[in-house]
């Protein structure tokens, strides 16, 4: 996960976070007992990284990967350029001692090292090591002014089936959402689309438990609790009606009740789909309105593999003014309240595989209101089987205090190898 921090924000006013990672260092005690804690579950990754041969050959325990480098150029407008480097571990590990039951683990070991941090962003790695959910597993294995090493576990969980009924335990991602960018219905973990690399996006501690009432309906009820000890409940009714997929939920998130609804169909070849959620204060029901945020979105792909892809959202609670400080800063910290700041936003993309090898893609927000624009052109080169190399750009024009201004420009270059 990484955080940028525009020129704006490193000014002594904007202090909040400083504060609130100085804070957070007070909490913490009984140090030697999280090192012998961090100790014993780094051995377990690494007994669990080695069983990975007998694991294909019992077919009841799998795992599987990939490993990366990720250099990233911020080309601030405010300073000179600086650079941040980024090698990212992933391991996924999934156990079946029985037909209906499953035991999941996902690991993420991070190595962040560069001038950006030592020199933009003293407090980046208080930041990354922040765990959101009810179990604090995100480990400090080793922290200086310029690098940090860390360890997250953000898959933890038990499944078992029993017929129709699915019951999941643990941390886990479940996934309301429908569009490919902004996600109303996404109450539990939403995602933030400028964080590209997380592509197995957050999960939450959480319980699941799924009725499969047909062949193309369910019944959830999910409830979760966060590190605040802030709870999340709610029940979703998943169908379909004339080849549209719709979906109905209600409940509550944290301090707001909530009710929404989504829908996945085609028109005439065009793929159609939205949701939007309503949020009410519990707090001060009775003199608020609530927050009401939609998004609707269409994508088509061209005979000749074209795709294009154009998406709407509206906040009930978003300015019309410049926006400020945008999405592009609540990394590990969404809510469909957060999505934008601004009272609507445009989304556009086109990508098109120019070989079978290579593929182009760019995307754009833009915000209407305070005529702020960001930009996402990329390439992506698969190399071989399991070795790719992408090469992306995050491009945001505006003037300050915008929703994409004064924030400068982000370069990135990957290479994964994944097994």
């Amino acid at each position: 996960m990484l955080i940028r921090i525009p020129a704006r924000l490193r000014h002594p006013a904007h202090s909040d976070l400083q504060s609130e990672c100085s804070g957070e260092q007070d909490l913490q005690s009984d140090g030697n007992k999280m090192d012998t804690m961090k100790k014993l579950l780094f051995i377990l990754f690494i007994f669990l990284t080695g069983s990975h041969v007998r694991a294909q050959e019992t077919h009841k325990f799998t795992a599987t990967g990939f490993l990366e480098y990720l250099n990233t150029t911020w080309a601030s407008e405010h300073t000179t350029w600086t650079n941040l480097s980024n090698v990212y571990n992933r391991i996924d590990l999934h156990w079946y001692p029985v037909k209906s039951l499953e035991f999941s683990a996902g690991i993420r070991n991070n190595f962040n090292f560069g001038p950006m941090m030592a020199d933009y962003y003293p407090y980046y790695a208080d930041v990354l090591l922040k765990d959101y959910g009810w179990l604090d597993m995100t480990f400090n294995l080793a922290k200086d002014s310029s690098y940090l090493l860390y360890t997250n576990i953000d898959r933890l969980y038990m499944k078992w089936t029993l017929q129709k009924f699915e019951l999941t335990i643990g941390r886990q991602r479940i996934n309301w959402g429908i569009n490919m960018v902004w996600n109303p219905n996404d109450i539990f973990n939403t995602y933030n689309y400028f964080d590209f690399d997380y592509v197995e996006r957050p999960g939450s501690d959480a319980l699941l438990l799924q009725y499969y009432t047909g062949d193309f309906s369910s019944l959830q009820l999910a409830a979760k609790l966060n590190n605040k000890k802030q709870f999340t409940a709610a029940l979703m009714y998943k169908f379909n009606v004339n080849n549209y997929d719709l979906q109905f939920l209600g409940g509550v998130m944290e301090k707001d009740l909530v009710i929404g609804m989504g829908w996945a169909g085609q028109i005439k070849g065009v793929g159609f789909t939205g949701e939007a959620s309503w949020f009410r204060d519990l707090d001060r029901f009775a003199d608020t309105t609530g927050q009401f945020v939609a998004s609707v979105s269409a994508n088509y792909t061209f005979s000749n593999r074209l795709f294009v892809n154009g998406s709407f959202i509206f906040n009930s609670a978003g300015t019309t003014g410049p926006a400020g400080q945008g999405a592009f800063f609540l990394l590990g910290n969404m809510s469909p309240k957060t999505l934008t700041r601004s009272k609507f936003d445009l989304f556009g993309e086109v990508s098109y595989p120019i070989t079978p090898l290579i593929k182009a893609d760019i995307s754009t927000i833009y915000n209407p209101n305070d005529n702020s624009v960001f930009a996402g052109p990329s390439l992506d080169f698969s190399l071989t089987e399991n070795l790719e190399l992408f090469v992306m750009g995050q491009l945001f024009f505006g003037k300050p205090q915008t929703e994409f201004g004064d924030y400068g420009q982000m370069y990135y270059l990957r290479l994964k190898w994944t097994f």
